[in-house]
């Protein structure tokens, strides 16, 4: 479903520029990172705005690829909660009473304030606590835009650009600074 739609979506606009899988791997970073992996959502989508600012991506597309993989992605990490989780923490052995205690509180944290848990835990502890549907697919969709991919996915388009400017122009200044410290001494060694 994310990859048939992501097609469809990139073959409809003909003036897209970069190639279709750059915007497929946004979408899957973003799908793997909802669902629960850790890390590869963020950093993906940074890398596709700084090169959508460098007019190697287009932004629109980005933003909706990193959309619809987290949104995906949020998706599965609920139902594999909402399926297994619980069994998987209920379940005899180590630290049970400890796990017991988790569950049990993280029920009364999600009757309490469930679109504020939603939003701020892992996909899977939603399914893992009951999150309705009608108000975690509702929460998930509206965060993984509002929340997620718009303000970094445009933080890197405008912000990111400049920020590996500087870096860049600090990178030679510091390479040419250790090259001194080492060379240097290493020189003076090689006279004396």
């Amino acid at each position: 479903m994310l990859i048939v739609g992501l097609h469809l979506h990139l073959h409809l606009l003909h003036h897209v520029h970069g190639p279709a899988i750059d915007y497929l791997g946004v979408a899957l970073a973003a799908f793997a990172s909802w669902v629960g992996v850790p890390g590869p959502g963020e950093p993906v989508l940074i890398a596709a705005g700084v090169f959508a600012a460098r007019h190697k991506l287009d932004i629109s597309p980005v933003l909706l690829a990193a959309w619809v993989g987290a949104t995906t992605g949020g998706i599965l990490g609920w139902l594999i909660g909402l399926k297994a989780g619980r069994t998987m923490l209920t379940t005899r052995g180590p630290f049970l009473a400890t796990r017991l205690k988790a569950v049990k509180r993280g029920e009364q944290v999600f009757k309490r304030i469930e679109v504020l848990a939603i939003v701020l835990t892992p996909s899977w502890v939603a399914g893992i606590n009951r999150a309705g549907a009608g108000v975690y697919l509702t929460t998930n969709a509206v965060s993984a835009a509002l929340l997620w991919a718009v303000p970094i996915g445009l933080a890197a388009y405008y912000a990111g650009p400049p920020v590996l400017d500087l870096v860049n122009d600090e990178g030679v200044v510091l390479t040419a600074g250790a090259v001194l410290l080492i060379g240097v001494p290493v020189g003076i060694e090689i006279v004396r």
